[in-house]
């Protein structure tokens, strides 16, 4: 049974932590950011929720595009330390040994080990609370085609999926999981 309480939850967990990537004026960064959307299918534009003290706010703000990229699990420490470390203080890239190449459309990183990437341009940001939501055009999409099914499902036997819990763990959706259709067929 649900009971009133008198304090804040945050119960958006488990979650995809999406990999916000940024270039500008000659510096390139990533930061973690699990408050993240797509936002509209036709056209494409995702949206993603970036705190003004994080040192990517910045980067995002001045460069006016950024990429957002999705990595498989065996990459789930990366994740965290991305989220963790500031850009000030640290080249999360050299860090972690993480590979990158300049997008074609944005400049913005992309990682070689993400299996998803969008380029996006901003097209808007809002302040909402103590986060500001930028909004991008998608326009580049990246794929790693192997790790995807004909349909476009992932292929779980190929990739694990991080899900972020909170506290700094994590779980998978892999081919160990279950997988339930509930698929309405409307007459």
């Amino acid at each position: 049974m649900l009971k009133a309480i008198d304090h804040k939850i945050m119960h958006c967990y488990p979650g995809m932590v999406a990999i916000v990537t940024v270039s500008h004026q000659g510096e390139d960064n990533v930061m973690s950011a699990g408050w993240h959307s797509y936002m509209s299918y036709d056209p494409p534009i995702y949206g993603v929720a970036i705190g003004p003290e994080r040192y990517t706010h910045h980067l995002v703000k001045g460069a006016g595009t950024f990429a957002i990229n999705f990595l498989p699990r065996e990459k789930a420490k990366f994740i965290q330390e991305a989220g963790s470390y500031s850009g000030v203080d640290l080249n999360k890239f050299d860090h972690s040994s993480m590979s990158y190449k300049p997008g074609p459309a944005t400049g913005s990183p992309i990682l070689q080990d993400a299996y998803v990437a969008y380029e996006c341009e901003t097209i808007d940001y809002h302040t909402y609370g103590d986060h500001d939501w930028f909004v991008g055009d998608i326009v580049q999409f990246h794929i790693n085609q192997d790790k995807f099914l004909e349909n476009g499902i992932p292929d779980f036997r190929k990739l694990s999926i991080p899900l972020y819990l909170g506290r700094s763990l994590y779980t998978s959706i892999d081919q160990n999981s279950r997988f339930d259709s509930h698929r309405i067929i409307k007459e």
